[in-house]
């Protein structure tokens, strides 16, 4: 058997996966969401300044050698760091935007069942 939790639409095949699935499988709501985007949010801003700083001081240190193996190498590395921050700040950035317009839609849905009438016989 797989170790993976099952969907939320299908039905557990016995008593043992109704429970590991209710324990697994949490609610997604706006604020659930709200709290995830906070987060991203807050790593983002703080790969923004990782990365900011770490442009600075690379600017402010320049390359004291003459050798032009030392200096190509370097100028990868550097261009390596400072790619990998930026990456993850653009990762924690989607994220944190994923995660506003997720709760923006739920907001939504959740207010359209209310305001709409049920009409069942």
């Amino acid at each position: 058997m797989s170790n993976l939790p099952q969907a939320a639409n299908s039905a557990p095949t016995s008593e043992t996966d109704t429970s590991s699935a209710s324990i697994t499988l949490k609610q997604v709501t706006p604020l659930r969401c709200l709290i995830g985007a906070t987060l991203s949010g807050s790593f983002a801003f703080g790969m923004y300044l990782t990365t900011h700083a770490i442009a600075l001081s690379f600017a402010m240190h320049k390359i004291q050698s003459t050798n032009l193996a030392v200096q190509r190498i370097s100028a990868a590395v550097r261009t390596l760091v400072i790619g990998l921050t930026t990456l993850g700040m653009g990762v924690f950035s989607l994220a944190t935007l994923g995660l506003l317009a997720l709760a923006v839609q739920l907001t939504i849905r959740q207010f359209r069942q209310k305001v709409e009438p049920r009409t069942g016989n």
